[in-house]
């Protein structure tokens, strides 16, 4: 594979709170798009860009499919969003 280049796409919220939900919602929408990884989602704070924090789980499951859930959830891992 060649080289591959990243999209930083900067979208403001008020806080972090609301800045994770809003990467997630903006992350499950690109979703619909090729060559998107939803799961490699970060959102930082404009003067600290460094300093990021995860949206999702994205850890492994079996079968190689990914965590869809928020990143510090609790229990176990999920291919499905709990209600």
């Amino acid at each position: 594979m060649g080289q591959r280049f990243v999209i930083h796409l900067p979208v403001v919220a008020g806080d972090l709170t609301a800045a994770v939900r809003l990467g997630r919602v903006v992350a499950r929408w690109a979703s619909l798009l090729a060559r998107t990884d939803p799961g490699e989602t970060t959102v930082s704070a404009e003067d600290s860009q460094g300093v990021r924090h995860r949206v999702f789980c994205d850890l492994r499951l079996v079968g190689g499919r990914r965590c869809v859930l928020r990143a510090d959830h609790d229990g176990p891992c999920s291919r499905r969003l709990t209600r």
